[in-house]
């Protein structure tokens, strides 16, 4: 018997196929190589592969800025930087620590210019960038809010290019009418410094808006106005007196003594986990009055009309949050 007719007999000769390969995978970004057997179909997400992609993306980030290569507007607004550090940074504070809950986004229009005008309070002014946090997640076309802070803000060396990076300009008529007429939101808080610097116990209480200066930027625009209230800020740093000899010798509006601060010196400027909501009104459409911009009578009503409005809309807050540090 020769050697091919004794392989033919033993068992199994004749039955046995070599497997055919599987389609081939590529393997993070590398040339394809076959499976042999094909690997059963998994549910779980490729941990090396995004982390991959975030390490890449953080590099290329590093790469540009080093580079230049990136693109800043005439008020010194970076919305790279904002987005991929000032915004992650500040949802830790939106999402977990305050637990923000947003209502009526739809108010505010998918494109064009409009003027967000809210209530200031917290000591520190951490609403408007809890707004401005809200404004880019929650709205559909993840718009940007620019601000408008006071001269204080942009004195300071460090703070001032900080607050110029997140979009942030001097509350003036000419910047403000300037980036609505642009197609930009504009955020004002009309209080100012008697919000934020006011005491625990006039919490939630609207203070004067001033002469109206932001009604009649909109007016000349023709922009919206749209009235915000928030609620949760009053609780971060409850003020239950205020040092003025100390303020005035340090040159600043007010130095706060709340339950933590200065008691527990750097530890008091943690903010208390206050229960957050921020609620959009109906936007005051303001185009048919654009003749009235220099007209007191019709700024002064328009701003009592937007104060009332925002008066309102806290005290439906506050009944929708009984407990102020609850879930």
């Amino acid at each position: 018997m020769s050697q091919d007719e004794f392989r033919r007999v033993l068992p199994g000769d004749a039955d046995f196929e070599l497997p055919k390969a599987g389609p081939a995978r590529p393997v993070n970004g590398k040339r394809p190589i076959p499976d042999f057997p094909p690997p059963p179909e998994r549910d779980e997400p490729d941990v090396v592969d995004l982390w991959d992609q975030r390490v890449a993306g953080g590099l290329a980030f590093l790469r540009r800025r080093l580079a230049g290569a990136y693109e800043v507007d005439d008020f010194g607004f970076d919305r790279e930087l904002t987005d991929t550090v000032f915004y992650p940074m500040l949802r830790v504070l939106y999402k977990e620590w305050f637990r923000t809950e947003v209502f009526g986004i739809e108010h505010v229009a998918a494109k064009g210019g409009g003027l967000i005008v809210g209530n200031h309070s917290g000591t520190l002014a951490l609403d408007a960038m809890m707004l401005s946090v809200a404004l880019n997640d929650q709205h559909p076309e993840r718009r940007h809010l620019r601000l408008l802070g006071a001269d204080l803000v942009f004195r300071v060396p460090v703070l001032s290019e900080l607050a110029r990076k997140a979009g942030a300009t001097v509350a003036c008529n000419p910047d403000a009418e300037r980036l609505m007429a642009g197609g930009e939101l504009v955020g004002v808080f009309p209080e100012g410094f008697k919000g934020i610097g006011k005491r625990f116990s006039e919490r939630y209480k609207l203070q004067r808006f001033g002469r109206g200066g932001f009604v009649s930027a909109a007016l000349r625009t023709g922009t919206p106005i749209v009235p915000v209230a928030i609620v949760g800020a009053e609780e971060i740093y409850p003020i239950l007196a205020d040092l003025k000899p100390l303020a005035r010798l340090l040159g600043i509006p007010y130095f706060p003594v709340t339950p933590t601060f200065p008691w527990l010196g750097p530890l008091g400027l943690v903010p208390l986990p206050s229960k957050w909501m921020i609620q959009f009104c109906p936007p005051i459409p303001t185009a048919h009055l654009t003749e009235a911009a220099d007209d007191p009578m019709v700024v002064y009503n328009l701003a009592d009309q937007v104060r009332e409005t925002i008066q309102a809309a806290l005290h439906s807050l506050l009944e929708k949050r009984p407990d102020a540090f609850g879930l």
